[in-house]
């Protein structure tokens, strides 16, 4: 299940959301998304983690048709304040989705992966609920970001003490045992360290989006390949209809 956040947890991530980096990375996740995503116009789209709901709003905003799930009952409140009927908001694990066999096009797992127990069963639920693409969107364990958050985790920060970091290849590894060799596209969103340049043009001139595996933050997008996908009729039931009725024809000597 891993970490499900409380008031105190909700609060130090919110804090980071709205601090100078959390801000610029967040202004370019909705680019990110749209390139490797390509999503269509009221496409069903799951976030899964999607805490209060940052994310559901930029992604209702190109015309989704978006549904968030979280474990922790305090952020989906605050996502619901948010929202009100503009998203359909349900309680649950990412390791146990509460959803029906390709219910969605899109799955994103935002900033979600890292706070998991078991990534690889919640990849491979993401996998059983998109009938299209997945995108994942970590910190980068390999860029200077990622490396800070790691020391801050070190030093007890509540918040990041308990975060599995990630890079690009960890990422391919953990798709490629979920769904096989799918194809995948990637990117990175770059931040300057703020100590090298002037703070008031840290939002403008230290992010840009780039092909380099050392990014503050990764995004990857895996396509979904399936030899059989469900269509969800009611067959079993439909089987034992069909059987009752050659019994009966053979009963009455058909």
């Amino acid at each position: 299940m891993g970490l499900v956040f409380d008031r105190n947890i909700a609060r130090l991530y919110e804090s980071w959301y709205r601090s100078q980096q959390g801000r610029a990375i967040d202004r370019s996740i909705e680019q990110l998304v749209l390139t490797l995503l390509k999503p269509k116009p009221m496409e069903r789209v799951l976030d899964v983690g999607c805490g209060t709901g940052n994310n559901l709003l930029a992604l209702s905003k190109l015309g989704l048709d978006v549904s968030g799930l979280d474990a922790s009952e305090y952020m989906i409140e605050r996502a619901r304040e948010r929202l009100g009927n503009r998203c359909s908001l349900k309680r649950g694990m990412a390791e146990d989705l509460p959803f029906d066999d390709n219910e969605f096009d899109l799955v994103v797992l935002i900033n979600t992966l890292e706070f998991l127990d078991n990534p690889l069963k919640a990849l491979r639920e993401a996998g059983r609920v998109a009938n299209r693409k997945i995108f994942i969107g970590v910190l980068n364990s390999l860029s200077w970001n990622g490396l800070l958050k790691k020391i801050q985790g070190y030093l007890g920060d509540p918040l990041f003490s308990q975060v599995r970091f990630f890079n690009l290849w960890q990422l391919r590894h953990l798709l490629n045992v979920a769904y096989g060799h799918v194809p995948m596209s990637w990117g990175c969103i770059t931040l300057r360290p703020s100590f090298i340049q002037d703070s008031d043009q840290f939002e403008d001139a230290s992010i840009y989006k780039n092909r380099s595996p050392f990014g503050s933050f990764l995004g990857i997008s895996a396509t979904m390949r399936y030899r059989v996908k469900t269509n969800g009729l009611p067959l079993k039931a439909q089987l034992k209809k069909s059987r009752q009725s050659l019994i009966r024809a053979r009963a009455s000597g058909g």
